[in-house]
């Protein structure tokens, strides 16, 4: 009788750890890490790669013909798509 008695009362102390446990363990919580900032590495030469100056305009080779084919581009681009997808909706519909 006393060691039913004891089996029962350290299963109940277990489970009730065990739901501590595991209802400490389920809690939704926000987590983030710090920032990593780079410092002291000796990458903050103008001409480096990931300079904060890295997307100088004025220091571009070739400034007038690189820029104007990047608009033209991007013109072009914006208004050959949208005529491409009339042209082929009105082919879909004529054909169907």
């Amino acid at each position: 009788m006393a060691l039913n008695n004891s089996l029962r009362s350290c299963a109940s102390i277990l489970s009730k750890t065990g739901q501590l446990f595991i209802s400490s363990k389920l809690e939704r919580e926000f987590h983030s890490t710090g920032v990593k900032r780079m410092g002291g590495h000796g990458h903050d030469e103008p001409f480096y790669l990931h300079a904060k100056h890295m997307y100088n305009l004025d220091r571009m080779s070739n400034q007038k013909l690189k820029m104007t084919l990047g608009v033209w581009s991007a013109v072009a681009i914006g208004v050959i798509v949208p005529v491409y997808a009339v042209v082929f909706q009105q082919k879909k519909t004529a054909s169907g």
